[in-house]
């Protein structure tokens, strides 16, 4: 079966083997305890676990090349892939170089499988609105270079979207499509500061369920949410699996993506996803192929105004 991805992460797609061959060195007492967690704080430990293990731009190409190999594996056909331009940013590197890398290692391996892939290129809410154009002003310069989209992950709370209405713009006059995280571990009205800056798609979005206006909103002006149910329940976002509000975001009308998010870290794949949401969710196979198709209809390439030119490879 083919699948269209929205919302990965590549550093998240980082698993238990690929950091043991960015760091030989680690033992497995320290990979599973930094895979051992249960809220939000503690994927972020996982996640900067992996990024500390980025060593540079072969290891980014290494990551590259495994999370295409594993889209293969998986049917996965084509993919917007987030890049954390602000870690890369925060860490010192030479973000040309990693790009650079990056993009070999992408042609190589779409290649080999025919996956098509672009990237969307990430800044960290919670260092600022200086950092966040800084990502912005960076991720301008690859626009028809696979480069796609910009968007915001990291502290809602900390890094309200209201704060970076001037980088968003400056991304969209750039040829950039616009995405954000909101609405995964703040409320509603998170997701509300990340349409009023300019979001066209939004990353997790799952509180818009506890707002029957938004979600009235969501469907009227067709703006999809790009959902991952492990991810929600493994960062404590959601408490259980079977509370997950998947059900009733699909029940007001609100367009819906299926995703992994960082599947490295939460051990999952897209065919579990959509398995998950059919026999804990009850979400029907008639539904399910309406979310599938979903994320071909959303695809920056796809919907809406038209979107920089990108690169096939």
């Amino acid at each position: 079966m083919a699948f269209t991805e929205l919302h990965v992460h590549l550093e998240g797609t980082v698993d238990r083997e690929t950091v043991r061959l960015l760091d030989p060195s680690l033992s497995e007492e320290a990979i599973r305890a930094a895979w051992d967690f249960s809220n939000f704080a503690g994927f972020i430990g996982c996640f900067k676990f992996v990024a500390q293990r980025l060593r540079g731009p072969e290891d980014y190409a290494l990551i590259t090349r495994r999370m295409i190999e594993s889209f293969a594996r998986q049917g996965i056909e084509y993919a917007e892939v987030t890049l954390g331009a602000g870690v890369i940013l925060w860490r010192g590197f030479d973000f040309d170089e990693v790009w650079r890398a990056i993009r070999e290692a992408q042609k190589a391996a779409c290649a080999a499988t025919g996956a098509e892939v672009f990237w969307n290129l990430d800044a960290i809410r919670q260092f600022g609105a200086d950092h966040v154009m800084e990502v912005a002003r960076v991720a301008s310069r690859y626009v028809g270079d696979g480069a796609i989209s910009f968007g915001i992950g990291g502290d809602e709370v900390a890094g309200p979207a209201r704060l970076f209405g001037d980088a968003y713009r400056y991304a969209r006059d750039a040829g950039m499509r616009l995405t954000a995280h909101a609405g995964e571990t703040d409320g509603a009205d998170s997701v509300r500061a990340a349409l009023e800056i300019g979001a066209e798609r939004i990353g997790h979005g799952i509180r818009a369920a506890d707002d029957a206006d938004l979600m009235r909103r969501l469907r009227e002006e067709d703006i999809p949410l790009e959902v991952s149910i492990t991810s929600n329940v493994k960062t404590g976002a959601v408490g259980l699996l079977n509370a997950h509000p998947l059900r009733r975001l699909l029940e007001a009308g609100v367009p819906i993506t299926l995703n992994t998010d960082d599947p490295g870290i939460f051990e999952t794949d897209l065919a579990r996803e959509f398995e998950v949401a059919r026999t804990v969710l009850g979400v029907s196979a008639a539904e399910l192929e309406v979310i599938k198709a979903n994320a071909e209809r959303y695809k920056f390439t796809a919907w809406g105004r038209s979107s920089p030119a990108g690169n096939k490879t």
